[in-house]
Formats: structure tokens, C-alpha cells, sequence
């Protein structure tokens, strides 16, 4: 009976913290009522600001749906800091290509109403330690923006866990 109970314990507790690794992060529309996405998941970071550790990746889920269809897609990041410099951020190649870094066996083409998961491993060099507003867009084949978000993200030495 005891090791029936410890069983039903431990999946209890195995369920319950995979369900808080599994929570949306708290991002924010981009102007002009651009597509949002689903859902977005940033790893260790459930309220923005996110800590990311400068010299590292920072992995996104991004779960987002299509309206056409779309034969390629790339990410685009522009990084805004002070409240008043904005800049692209350039991303290499091998990170910009969605079709490629789609989860769950997913796949380009993609079809309209199709709902797909990328998984942007986004690099962070070693910039100053500062507060950063980022917004990622997924652009198609024809640079339409197939969803947009702005995440609030704050460079950070060291070994520091997200909040």
C-alpha cells in the first residue's frame, strides 16, 4: 500500500513540474496589430523580465498559426534598448530559418490554418549587462509577418535563474 502511495506521489510531483516547466511566458503584442502568436514559452522565464545570461543561447518555443500558405520562413529580431535605440540584431543563418527548426514533425510547406511550433535558439553575445525590449517576427517567402512579439529580456552574467 505504502509503495502504491509513494508511486501516485512521485507522478504527482514529476506532473506538476512539468506543467510549470510547460507555462506561457507573458509577452506582449507588437504594434500595428500584427498576427500574435499562440502561445510562447521561454525557457526558465514565465514574467519578462527574462534573465538571459549574456554568452549563451536562450531557447523560445513559439507556437504560431499560418493564414496562407508558405513554402519558407525566416526570424527577424529587432533589439531596443534605453526606450530609444532600436536595431536589427542579426541572427545567423542556421538560426533565422524556421522551416528547419520546426517541432513535432513539422514541416515547410506550411498550409493555411496550420498551427506549428519553432524553436528559435537565440544567441546572446556578450553585450552589457542591460534591459532589453525584443520583438521577433516570423516573416514568409514574400516578407509578411506571420506573427510578431515583444518580450522584455535582461542581460545578465553569470549563472542566474529566470524569474
Amino acid at each position: 500500500m505504502q509503495a502504491k502511495l509513494y508511486i501516485f506521489i512521485s507522478l504527482g510531483l514529476l506532473a506538476t513540474v512539468q506543467a510549470l516547466s510547460d507555462l506561457a511566458t507573458d509577452v506582449r503584442r507588437c504594434s500595428d496589430d500584427k498576427p500574435f502568436p499562440l502561445e510562447v514559452r521561454v525557457d526558465r522565464c514565465i514574467t519578462p523580465p527574462c534573465y538571459i545570461i549574456k554568452g549563451s543561447t536562450q531557447y523560445f518555443e513559439i507556437d504560431f498559426a499560418v493564414d496562407k500558405y508558405i513554402t519558407s520562413m525566416k526570424a527577424k529580431v529587432k533589439a531596443t534598448t534605453l526606450g530609444i535605440i532600436t536595431v536589427p540584431y542579426e541572427l545567423p543563418p542556421e538560426v533565422a530559418a524556421v522551416c528547419p527548426n520546426l517541432m513535432f514533425g513539422a514541416y515547410c510547406p506550411l498550409y493555411p490554418t496550420e498551427d506549428v511550433t519553432y524553436l528559435f535558439a537565440f544567441p546572446i553575445g556578450e553585450y552589457p549587462e542591460i534591459g532589453v525590449k525584443v520583438e521577433i517576427s516570423l516573416v514568409d517567402q514574400d516578407d509578411d509577418i506571420a506573427t510578431c512579439f515583444v518580450c522584455d529580456i535582461k542581460v545578465v552574467k553569470g549563472n542566474v535563474s529566470g524569474s
